[in-house]
């Protein structure tokens, strides 16, 4: 995976995109015990169109096209993993990015969420398999608690916070 985190610093570097950060499940697994994933979210701010507003994925296309990289639906393959490129839709994503922490894989450099933003995002989206990583930060201890809230608070997630306690941790 080191070799995708090279392509994306390199694709920073050449502003190709703006500040990236690693979410998503292979996120989770920089705070978790390692488990099956099929794909690599890759959050991205994108530079803006020349002149105007208009936000596009073209020039990360063209840019891997143009290194061999093939698409496959929403995906670009990448050192053979699906790779989606997720601008932030959402305060609470665009929060995540800006405070992505500084990872080391194999002597390469790269951003991820924080604990505490992938848990928070979990809440937010709110499926199933989201509820089951929330508990998974739970049991491994890896979620700074006052942190945690914090993000719950501004984010006006206390609510999906409380409905969770109330189903998944109350014995």
């Amino acid at each position: 995976m080191e070799r995708i985190f090279t392509i994306l610093n390199q694709m920073e570097a050449d502003g190709v995109i703006g500040r990236y950060a690693i979410g998503g499940a292979v996120g989770a697994i920089f705070w978790l015990e390692p488990f099956t994933t099929k794909d690599l979210d890759v959050f991205v701010s994108l530079p803006t169109t020349a002149g105007g507003s208009l936000l596009t994925l073209g020039p990360i296309y063209e840019y891997l096209l143009a290194r061999g990289h093939a698409p496959q639906g929403q995906f670009i393959i990448i050192e053979g993993w699906a790779v989606e490129f997720v601008p932030p839709g959402t305060p609470l994503v665009e929060e995540a990015l800006a405070e992505a922490v500084e990872r080391d894989v194999n002597g390469v450099s790269t951003r991820v969420f924080t604990a505490e933003h992938l848990a928070a995002i979990c809440l937010q989206v709110g499926r199933a398999k989201d509820h089951d990583r929330v508990l998974r930060f739970l049991e491994a201890g890896v979620l700074d608690a006052g942190r945690f809230e914090a993000i719950l608070q501004q984010q006006h997630l206390n609510d999906a916070w409380t409905r969770f306690q109330k189903t998944h941790l109350q014995a």
